[in-house]
C-alpha cells in the first residue's frame, strides 16, 4: 500500500492518483491529512503538498488539483528522463521536478477541450489545438511515461517494495460505416450509382456493381468473415461498431429494414463484440442516440453498452454526459480523425472524469491509438510505411505495458478500389503487434 500525505484530499486527487497508481502501476494507494498517520507508516509513502515535512520523498504540488471549475492555466514546458516532454514545474525541492499529477490531470480530463477554442469544419476539437500536437508528443503515452518513471524513482527510495507488474494488451476495432459498397441499397442507390459510374467513365465500378447485384460476385466490402477468422485464428479481443442511422448526407450505411443488413449484425454479435456508431447527428441529439440504442439492442438481445461516435464527434462534457444518462459503460472514440497518436496521452483506458460536476463518472473511455485512414489518406503512406509507423507507436505502448488499441474500417480488408494491395494489412498488424 502506498500512503500518500496531503493537506486536502479533493476528488481531482483521489481520482489522478488511483488512475496513477492503481490502473497504471498496479498498486493500491491510501491518503491521510494526519502526520502522525505518514509518519507511522512503513511501506511506500510520499508527501504531496506546497511544502515538504522533512527529507521524505515530496512532489511539490501545483494549485490545480485543488481547485474547482475550469480556469486558464499558463503551461510552460520542460523536460524530464529521456527527454521526456513535461509541465508544472515543482521546483528544486521537489524529488522529482514537475508535479506528474496535475499534468496528468490536465492532460486526461481533456481540460483544454473545456477551454475556448476554435472547431475544425465538423464542430470537432482539432488536435492542432492540443498541447500534445504543439508540443510534438502527440505520438507519446506520456501519462504512461511519466508513470513509469515515477516508479523507478519510488523503488529507488523504497527497493523493498515490489510493484505488480501489469499485462500488455491489444484491441481491434472496426467501425462499420458502410457494410456493403453496392448490395442492399435498394433501387434507386443502385440505379444512381450506375448512372455516376457510367457517365464518369469508371467503368471497372460499374461493372463490379454489376456482378454483385447478380449475384455473380460477393460484395467486395463484405469483410467479415474475415475479421472473424483473424480473431479466431490469433485471439484477438474484437469490437465492432455498426451506423445504423436514417441515410443522411454523413451516414450512408444500408438501411436497417434490410434484411441482410440485420442478420449481419446479428451473426458477428456470435462472434465479437457489437457496439453502436452513433450517428452524425446524435451529438447534439440525445432522443436520437436513445433510439439508434434501442434498434442495436433490438437486433443482438442485450443492452447496448459500447459506442463510437461516427466522425468522432465529440463535444466533451456533454457527449458523455448524455452516454452517462443512457448507462453506457464504454466509449471508444477518444483519437483524433486527422491525426495517430493519444488524444488524452495515455495508452490506458480510464475513466471519464466530468469537470463540471467534479465527479469520477462510470463511463470507461478506451483511447485508439492508429486509425487505417489516417494512414492511408491523411498521411499517404504505403503498406510498408504504416506497417513501420504503427511499430513506432506500439513500441513506445509496449515499454509501458499498456493497451494498443487500432480502429479499421471493413474496407480495409477488400482489396478493392483505393485499398488495393492492403488485404493483408490488418493480419501484418496483428503480427507485428502480438510479437
Amino acid at each position: 500500500m502506498i500512503l500518500v500525505y496531503t493537506h486536502k484530499i479533493t476528488p481531482r486527487i483521489t481520482y489522478i492518483f488511483k488512475h496513477i497508481f492503481v490502473r497504471v502501476l498496479n498498486s493500491q494507494v491510501s491518503f491521510t491529512t494526519k502526520i502522525e498517520d505518514f509518519v507511522a507508516h512503513n511501506g511506500v509513502k510520499f508527501t504531496y503538498s506546497k511544502v515538504a515535512l522533512g527529507s521524505e520523498f515530496f512532489i511539490r504540488s501545483h494549485d490545480l488539483l485543488f481547485e474547482q471549475g475550469i480556469n486558464d492555466i499558463e503551461i510552460s514546458m520542460q523536460k524530464w528522463k529521456d527527454d521526456v516532454p513535461c509541465f508544472f514545474n515543482a521546483g528544486k525541492k521537489s524529488s522529482i521536478p514537475f508535479d506528474v499529477f496535475a499534468a496528468s490531470f490536465y492532460l486526461l480530463t481533456r481540460y483544454e477541450e473545456y477551454l475556448p477554442h476554435v472547431q475544425d469544419a465538423l464542430e470537432r476539437f482539432p488536435a492542432e489545438e492540443s498541447l500534445a500536437f504543439k508540443n510534438d508528443f502527440l505520438e507519446k503515452p506520456v501519462i504512461d511515461i511519466w508513470a513509469y518513471a515515477l516508479k523507478e524513482e519510488l523503488q529507488l527510495r523504497f527497493p523493498e517494495h515490489n510493484f505488480e507488474p501489469r499485462k500488455y494488451k491489444y484491441l481491434s476495432l472496426f467501425t462499420i460505416n458502410e457494410a456493403f459498397i453496392y448490395r442492399a441499397k435498394g433501387v434507386v442507390r443502385s440505379t444512381g450509382g450506375f448512372i455516376f459510374d457510367f457517365f464518369s467513365l469508371k467503368l471497372s465500378a460499374f461493372w463490379s456493381r454489376a456482378m454483385v447485384l447478380l449475384k455473380i460476385s460477393k460484395d467486395p466490402y463484405d469483410t467479415f468473415g474475415r475479421i472473424v477468422s483473424l480473431q479466431r485464428k490469433y485471439k484477438v479481443n474484437t469490437s465492432i461498431f455498426f451506423l445504423i442511422a436514417n441515410f443522411t448526407t454523413f451516414d450512408t450505411n444500408i438501411s436497417l429494414t434490410k434484411n441482410k443488413f440485420r442478420l449481419l449484425i446479428k451473426s458477428m454479435s456470435d462472434y465479437v463484440n457489437v457496439g453502436l456508431n452513433a450517428s452524425f447527428f446524435t451529438m447534439k441529439n440525445v432522443e436520437l442516440l436513445k433510439k439508434e440504442m434501442k434498434k442495436l439492442e433490438a437486433i443482438i438481445n442485450i443492452p447496448t453498452l459500447k459506442t463510437k461516435q461516427h466522425m468522432l464527434r465529440l463535444d466533451l462534457p456533454e457527449s458523455y454526459q448524455n452516454l452517462i444518462d443512457l448507462e453506457v459503460e464504454e466509449d471508444y472514440s477518444m483519437g483524433y480523425p486527422q491525426y495517430l497518436g493519444f488524444r488524452a496521452s495515455t495508452c490506458t483506458p480510464f475513466y471519464f472524469y466530468d469537470l463540471d460536476f467534479e465527479i469520477q463518472t462510470p463511463l470507461k473511455v478506451v483511447p485508439f491509438a492508429v486509425s487505417d485512414h489516417v494512414l492511408k489518406e491523411r498521411l499517404g503512406l504505403s503498406e510498408k510505411q504504416a506497417l513501420r509507423k504503427i511499430k513506432e507507436i506500439h513500441t513506445h505502448v509496449k515499454k509501458v505495458d499498456g493497451t494498443f488499441v487500432t480502429l479499421f474500417h471493413n474496407e480495409l480488408l477488400s482489396n478493392y478500389g483505393e485499398w488495393k494491395g492492403w488485404k493483408h494489412f490488418y493480419e501484418q498488424v496483428i503480427v507485428l503487434v502480438n510479437e
